[in-house]
Formats: structure tokens, C-alpha cells, sequence
């Protein structure tokens, strides 16, 4: 019997677009359900009652929660094609890390570029930007964090590459010219169909965001 994938999402979601990559990875075929948000389904409440968030993948009726745990469920359930974790226990130890590294410091930060003003705005865009170059000097010089192979930590940085247009738009600045060599990374990632078919489209994350600061009253 084949395996029924569905996936909970929101179509802006970096979190749900890490899933999306890791899906299109492994060449898996799912239904995508979007979410309103502000009307959430009786699925998603009841998928995920402890959090009530988006993305949800549901593996033949049953829910797994949380985008960095999906990704590597999916990549254990379909170890057979592509892999995105390490076999090396110290290597798939590393590449956790750093996707913990993303998972704590990325959103928030990446945030304060466009829901903060003055002061604020300027230390979180410092914040920001040292973490985009630590996570660059983790980098180097290999193609993708993982070395020579896309992997688990690409999958969880990546996802966030779509909304650079919109911070470098409302904090001014540009990401390019303090880390190149991210830079250079995701346009690598972007060659993938597994990524280009799966990240929204900056302009339109632009517009959301725009969106939302007219909602929160900061335009």
C-alpha cells in the first residue's frame, strides 16, 4: 500500500518549506493543505494540539510536529534516496547543531528587521548579520555545509534565503555584501529543483510582510 503523506502548511513558511525540500528530496508525492491561520482546520488543531502551529506532516494518520523533527523522520523512514543526515555519528552530531544554531537564532532575528524601528532596528540588524557570518565561517569554502552533499543543514538554512529580499528591503541593507559567500551558497541551492520548487517567491514573501507591518501598525 502506498504511503499517504499530507502536509500542513502556510505557503510563507520557512519552516514548512524546509519539509517541502526534504519531500522533494526523496521524491516523495503528498497532499499540501494550506492553513488560514487566523481560522485554523479541526486537522491542524487536532494534529498538533500541544502547539496548534503549522507545518504538520501526517504519515498515514499519524502527525509529526516540528520542521527540524520532520525533516529527519523523513530522512529516516526514506534513508534509500538522498540522504540529508551524516552516517558518521560525530558528523550527524555537528549538523544538528547548527540546525538547532538556525532554529533558535535565524526567526527571531530575522524578524526584528522588519517589526523594529530605530535603535532597536539597527542592533537587531547587527545581531542579524553576525549571525549570517558565523554560519558563514561554518560554511568555508565547501559547497554546502555537510561538504560536498546537500544535506540536513542546508535544508534548514535555505528555507530562510527567500525572505532575505524582504529583511535587506525593511532593515537596509544588504546581505550580499556582508556575506558573499552565503550568498554564493544559496544560489548553489537554488540549481536544485528540490529547492527552487519548493521556496516561495521573495517578492511575494515581500508583500506579505508588507502586509503584516500595515497590520501591526508599524507602517
Amino acid at each position: 500500500m502506498a504511503d499517504e503523506i499530507i502536509l500542513l502548511d502556510f505557503w510563507p513558511s520557512m519552516f514548512g518549506m524546509r519539509v517541502r525540500i526534504a519531500l522533494a528530496e526523496k521524491g516523495l508525492k503528498y497532499e499540501y493543505r494550506e492553513e488560514d491561520l487566523r481560522n485554523k482546520s479541526p486537522l491542524l488543531l487536532e494534529m498538533n494540539p500541544v502547539h496548534k502551529k503549522i507545518p504538520v506532516l501526517i504519515h498515514n494518520g499519524k502527525p509529526i510536529c516540528e520542521s527540524t523533527i520532520m525533516v529527519q523522520y523523513i530522512d529516516e523512514v526514506w534513508k534509500d534516496k538522498s540522504p540529508l543526515l551524516p552516517t558518521d555519528p560525530y558528523q550527524r552530531a555537528q549538523a544538528r547543531f547548527w540546525a538547532d544554531y538556525v532554529d533558535k537564532k535565524l526567526y527571531e532575528l530575522g524578524r526584528k528587521t522588519w517589526t523594529t524601528k530605530g535603535e532597536e532596528l539597527e542592533t537587531g540588524k547587527k545581531e542579524f548579520i553576525e549571525c549570517l557570518k558565523l554560519l558563514e565561517g561554518e560554511l568555508g569554502d565547501k559547497p554546502y555545509f555537510g561538504g560536498e552533499n546537500f544535506g540536513f543543514v542546508d535544508v534548514s538554512l535555505v528555507a530562510f534565503s527567500c525572505w532575505f529580499y524582504a529583511y535587506e528591503s525593511f532593515g537596509s541593507f544588504n546581505i550580499e555584501e556582508e556575506c558573499p559567500k552565503l550568498i554564493a551558497w544559496t544560489k548553489r541551492c537554488m540549481e536544485r529543483e528540490s529547492v527552487s520548487s519548493s521556496l516561495a517567491d521573495p517578492h511575494k514573501v515581500h508583500d506579505f510582510v508588507s502586509g503584516m507591518r500595515k497590520r501591526f501598525g508599524i507602517d
